[in-house]
């Protein structure tokens, strides 16, 4: 009888109990080098925020009806994403007051999931943000934001609030308890003096969430894939993007700007044909749960979403890259979209390729088709 491990010949002998065992061990696979990852490029990713910004096509909130079970106060118009075709990720909203006495403060109730955050401006300048709990056993994955305005915002003349909600996914419906009909985005909003009347400064609110809303421009990649981000919608997590024109970085990053900002390099690999290794993205010390820094971070390898690492949450600071999504033979590319508050120390840390696991054999895998750009086939 003979006898092939992966494909080789392998000598054996008769055991005492009848069965085969190799006369000599087994070949180990050989080492896998990976790259550091340098070269990187990066550009601010929240144009949203600035009063300038065109919102000419974004759609209008008014006041349809919605499926959500979250009240919202009456007279009020419906913010929540989901009535909007925004059912994932991010989405941002851009409204228009006019201002006045009344200007002091903006209450703001949202849903995000576990870990969802609002981060909001006043005529480009950032007022500040707000995060949910994560950890709960079961919703409620709502709350309640207050900010301070800035003195201008009492002047006399047109002002525009720009919020971005970071909504992390909606609740299951275990029990059939509803839980997942829970508001995501915005569901009040109210500018207002402490102590005074809600709701007494109108806003005429407009919204932007993912790239075609329900109407998918990268079906390969499913619904899941993206939300709402400034470079989502425009194809910065892309493969095929052209980043030229971006300013070069280095990671571990100094300072850090509030808002999002995209960081984009690209890496080859040579993984020995015949091994099975599982390759993964490693951010900051692996070693510890959880980093002083308060950021988090959307990771994209060749346009696919593979989690969003939360730097004061975590747990996991290591994220494998399945083989076929990660090419394995040849060039690679990895997009960071980067969420802080600007804070001292709220900056990136070192991100590193890492090799998980590593054994002879394995089994042939082809690259995923998709899009390596928007309108593009790959």
């Amino acid at each position: 009888r003979s006898v092939r491990w992966n494909g080789t010949a392998v000598a054996t002998k008769t055991t005492a109990i009848g069965s085969r065992s190799a006369t000599t061990a087994l070949p180990g696979p050989a080492p896998v080098a990976l790259p550091a990852l340098t070269g990187w490029r990066m550009a601010q990713g929240s144009p949203e925020a600035t009063p300038g910004f065109d919102d000419s096509g974004w759609q209008a909130i008014d006041g349809r009806g919605s499926a959500t079970t979250t009240a919202k106060p009456d007279g009020q118009p419906n913010l929540t994403m989901d009535s909007y075709g925004f059912h994932d990720g991010d989405v941002w909203y851009r409204g228009r007051f006019t201002g006045t006495p009344d200007a002091k403060q903006i209450a703001l109730f949202y849903g995000a999931g576990g870990s969802g955050m609002i981060q909001v401006w006043i005529d480009g300048q950032f007022v500040g943000q707000n995060e949910l709990p994560s950890g709960l056993p079961r919703p409620i994955t709502t709350g309640l934001a207050r900010f301070d305005l800035p003195a201008s915002a009492q002047a006399a003349r047109e002002h525009v609030v720009s919020v971005m909600v970071r909504n992390n996914g909606h609740n299951w419906d275990l029990d059939s308890d509803d839980y997942h009909k829970e508001a995501r985005g915005l569901v009040s909003a109210s500018i207002e003096a402490p102590g005074g009347r809600s709701f007494g400064v109108p806003i005429a609110w407009k919204i932007q969430g993912k790239l075609g809303g329900e109407d998918l421009p990268d079906p390969a990649r499913g619904p899941a894939n993206n939300g709402g981000q400034y470079g989502e919608r425009f194809g910065w997590h892309l493969p095929g993007f052209d980043d030229e024109a971006w300013a070069a970085a280095t990671l571990p990053a100094t300072t850090a700007t509030p808002g999002t900002t995209w960081y984009r390099t690209r890496f080859d690999l040579a993984v020995p044909k015949g091994q099975d290794t599982t390759i993964a993205l490693a951010f900051g010390d692996t070693t510890t749960p959880r980093s002083v820094a308060r950021y988090r971070a959307l990771l994209f390898v060749n346009g696919w979403n593979m989690g969003q690492f939360i730097a004061h949450v975590g747990p996991q600071r290591v994220f494998p890259i399945p083989e076929g999504i990660l090419n394995h033979h040849s060039a690679n590319t990895v997009a960071l979209a980067v969420t802080s508050d600007g804070a001292p120390g709220d900056a990136i840390e070192q991100v590193r390729l890492v090799t998980m696991r590593n054994v002879k054999g394995g089994v042939p895998v082809r690259i995923m088709a998709a899009p390596d750009r928007l309108g593009a086939a790959k």
